[in-house]
């Protein structure tokens, strides 16, 4: 295998166990990485009915199958493959519930969408801060050519953040990019807004 192969692998190992640690926090009802003062941002509700819907029919077929199915090897790689995929959405909701964005008392933005990306902003990053919402196409996570880095849930965004400068991060499999813009989802998207400008309007006052 090669060196790049590796890499992928480790990253899609590190991927897999973050998801099964997320089912552990969102048993325990805890949020990772939140801190004191820290404003949680909750992003899944465009996605809970589809992803809870979709391990429904996971589960309903699995339990066809194995009435179904007359041979044991089929039945028993069937079963494996719908318990692994019911598991895996399900590790995805938990991930994305426990792994909420956070905008910490300082100022600066963790963008995340479940065990899969987590973009740090530092307030000296972020320029501005606005309330809006657009419906981008193609994938949940996808950054352009111009830098603009799209978080969307239920093909949505609904707060853009404007940087000072470019924002180093880690596409889910593994190579590194960088954004100018940011453009998230978040079901109380004035919240972070509001959050954002927080430190800058008191520093101001004082």
């Amino acid at each position: 295998m090669t060196r790049d192969g590796v890499r992928l692998l480790r990253r899609l190992t590190g991927c897999e166990l973050r998801g099964f640690r997320s089912l552990g926090l969102w048993v325990a009802r805890r949020r990772h990485g939140v801190g004191d003062g820290g404003h949680a941002a909750a992003y899944t509700g465009p996605q809970t009915a589809t992803l809870l819907a979709f391990t429904f029919l996971s589960v309903v077929e699995t339990v066809v199958l194995a009435l179904v199915l007359p041979w044991p090897l089929v039945h028993g790689a069937l079963l494996f493959v719908d318990v692994y995929t019911v598991v895996q959405c399900l590790a995805l909701h938990a991930a994305c519930v426990t792994r909420p964005h956070v905008v910490a008392p300082d100022g600066s933005l963790r963008v995340r969408y479940g065990h899969l990306l987590d973009v740090r902003v530092p307030a000296s990053a972020v320029a501005h801060a606005r309330v809006d919402r657009r419906f981008p196409e193609g994938r949940a996570i996808r950054i352009d050519d111009d830098g603009t880095l799209d978080v969307a849930v239920g093909n949505q965004t609904t707060v853009t953040v404007e940087l000072t400068h470019p924002v180093e991060f880690v596409r889910p499999l593994g190579r590194r990019a960088c954004a100018r813009v940011v453009r998230l989802h978040a079901d109380d998207p004035r919240g972070v807004v509001e959050a954002l400008r927080r430190p800058r309007a008191e520093a101001f006052a004082a």
